[in-house]
């Protein structure tokens, strides 16, 4: 691998990616009319949050060479393989935080950037340096660091918190527990073999499959508040209980199906979950909502 791409998977895209687009989603649900002016802000927040969330991922990868050295899905990684070095790694991680939050200070506004830097200590640090290592319960409370992109991107445009931007963290804070356990079923025995306590490794497969049903379910009821809340209409209505009945079906199946393959689906299931309810959000928001339903009841029939 090239050090150019050796850095580049230090951020982990992947994860990056999601961020920005739940962010992106954020900023364009606290506004009433599609943005014009507003895309120079938008675009610095973007680049903000996404240098800071590199940066986090870069400390990431540091906290957990150990584990990653001993895991078959992270061996190849730029640390455990011997192709970056420890100061490398943390100098990368140095300046893409800096610069994250000096952008988000700079053009954005403070708010956002006390924020981002406060999701950036919580995964970075306490999540992945304390919370992973002595809890089964570790993403249940370190979760809420994963959470905040969408608040982050509503204060880019606002400046302020909402309840409905609070109702999007939600979302994602309830979302994240089935997400990742349905991941660490998966891989149950590179945890067990890095002594990292995920809810498989210390209290069984039947005990996490039951988790993850519960807070599927609760992820159905959350899900359900937009539109109950006024914040969203039938179209995320529909979006929302569709994409839930298939997810709620998928975590039933992976109770009675002994199928490490179902956990690694269910997992895959959840990113495209997520991602198409935040498109429904935002459909919902502009087409139905923002833009055409207001002109067809304001413009007299002929």
């Amino acid at each position: 691998m090239s050090r150019l791409k050796q850095y580049f998977e230090l951020t982990k895209p992947g994860v990056v990616s999601l961020i920005l687009f739940t962010a992106l989603v954020g900023m364009l649900l606290s506004m009433r009319n599609f943005p014009t002016s507003e895309w120079v802000v938008i675009l610095w927040g973007l680049l903000g949050i996404a240098l800071s969330a590199g940066g986090a991922a870069a400390i990431n990868h540091w906290a957990d060479q150990k584990a990653d050295k001993v895991m078959l899905r992270t061996q190849h990684r730029p640390l455990p393989s011997g192709g970056l070095k420890t100061v490398n790694v943390l100098t990368f991680a140095a300046i893409l935080s800096i610069l994250g939050t000096g952008i988000l200070v700079y053009f954005v506004n403070v708010l956002t950037a006390v924020l981002t830097f406060v999701s950036l200590i919580g995964y970075a640090f306490i999540y992945t340096m304390f919370l992973k290592r002595v809890t089964p319960q570790n993403i249940v409370i370190g979760g809420l660091a994963g959470a905040t992109p969408p608040v982050l991107g509503w204060t880019t445009v606002t400046g302020h918190v909402t309840p409905d931007a609070l109702l999007l963290l939600a979302i994602i804070y309830v979302w994240t527990p089935p997400h990742f356990w349905a991941l660490a079923i998966f891989r149950k025995e590179d945890y067990k073999k890095a002594h990292i306590p995920m809810l498989p490794v210390t209290h069984g497969v039947k005990f996490t499959e039951l988790h993850i049903i519960f807070y599927t379910i609760l992820l159905f009821i959350v899900t359900l508040f937009p539109f109950l809340t006024g914040m969203s209409g039938l179209i995320y209505l529909a979006g929302a209980v569709i994409l839930g009945i298939r997810f709620l079906w998928m975590t039933f199946k992976l109770k009675h199906t002994r199928s490490p393959l179902l956990a690694w689906n269910t997992f895959k299931y959840s990113i495209w979950y997520l991602m198409l309810l935040f498109a429904f959000l935002l459909l919902d928001h502009y087409v139905l909502w923002g833009d055409v339903m207001p002109r067809l009841f304001s413009e007299p029939v002929v």
